[in-house]
C-alpha cells in the first residue's frame, strides 16, 4: 500500500507538520528524506531496510560515498543533500555558539564539538578561539594523528591563539576507540597547553574529550 492510501495521522510528512519531529521514529524521518521508495517498497519500508542494513542511523550518516551508493535507493544525488543537511546542522550548533557565551551554552557546545570529531577514523585535535567575553571567534582542527594518537604542538596553539587574537580557548580531541575517558598523555599535554598559554595570558576554559560520550576535563577538576 502506497504512502497515500495511509491514514493521514500515519503518514510521516503529516505527522510531523501535526506533532513535531521529535515524535518520528528514525525510519520516518529517513522517509521524508528519502521523498520517494523504490518498487514495490515504501519510503518508510526502504528506510527501515536501510537502518538495519546499516545498523542505525548514525552509521548511515557516516557513510562514505562508495557505501552510500552500493544501497538500493541511494545515490550519488541523495548523498549530495544529506552532507548539505548534516554541514547546515553543524553550521547552526556554531551560530548557536558565535551569538552567546560558550560556558553558559555547554550542552550546545558539547553537541557541535561531537558533530565536528565523532566519526574520524583517527585522532584530531582542535580549539575553540573564544574572544573577552567567551563567545567563540572560531574553530580550527589543528592537529591530525593516527588512530591512537596526534602529535600537539603548544608553539603553534600559542601562535595561533595570537593571530585570533583570543582571550580563551577550548581544545578538544576524539578517541577513535569511542572510549572519551582521559588518558595521562590527554592531562600532560593539557596542562603543557595551559602553561604555554598563561605567559601571554589567554586561558583554558575547558578540554573535551569526544568519543561516544562527551568528557570535560573541567567538571572532573582535571584543569
Amino acid at each position: 500500500m502506497a504512502i497515500t492510501d495511509w491514514p493521514i495521522e500515519q503518514r510521516p510528512r503529516e505527522k510531523l507538520l501535526a506533532q513535531g519531529s521529535h515524535t518520528l521514529s528514525d525510519a520516518e524521518l529517513l522517509a521524508i528524506f528519502l521523498r520517494t521508495g523504490i518498487r514495490g517498497k515504501t519510503a518508510v519500508d526502504l528506510s527501515e531496510e536501510l537502518l538495519h542494513g546499516f545498523s542505525g542511523l548514525r552509521q548511515l550518516l557516516k557513510a562514505d560515498i562508495t557505501t552510500f551508493c552500493e544501497h538500493p535507493g541511494l545515490g550519488s544525488a541523495k548523498y549530495a543533500q544529506l552532507q548539505a543537511v548534516l554541514e547546515m546542522a553543524r553550521r547552526y550548533l556554531f551560530e548557536g555558539l558565535q551569538r552567546g557565551d560558550s560556558l553558559n551554552s555547554p550542552q550546545e557546545t558539547r553537541q557541535y564539538l561531537s558533530g565536528q570529531l565523532r566519526d574520524y577514523p583517527h585522532e584530531v585535535f582542535a580549539v575553540l578561539f573564544l574572544d573577552q567575553r567567551n563567545r567563540v571567534i572560531c574553530y580550527e582542527e589543528m592537529f591530525r594523528g593516527t588512530i591512537d594518537g596526534a602529535s600537539v604542538y603548544p608553539r603553534e596553539v600559542v601562535k595561533k591563539s595570537l593571530e585570533h587574537n583570543a582571550a580563551a580557548v577550548i581544545f578538544a580531541h576524539n578517541h577513535p576507540s569511542g572510549v572519551a575517558e582521559p588518558s595521562q598523555s590527554d592531562e600532560r599535554i593539557t596542562q603543557r597547553l595551559k602553561d604555554a598559554l598563561s605567559l601571554v595570558d589567554i586561558r583554558v576554559l575547558d578540554h573535551f574529550v569526544v568519543g561516544d560520550e562527551v568528557v570535560s576535563f573541567a567538571e572532573r577538576g582535571l584543569l
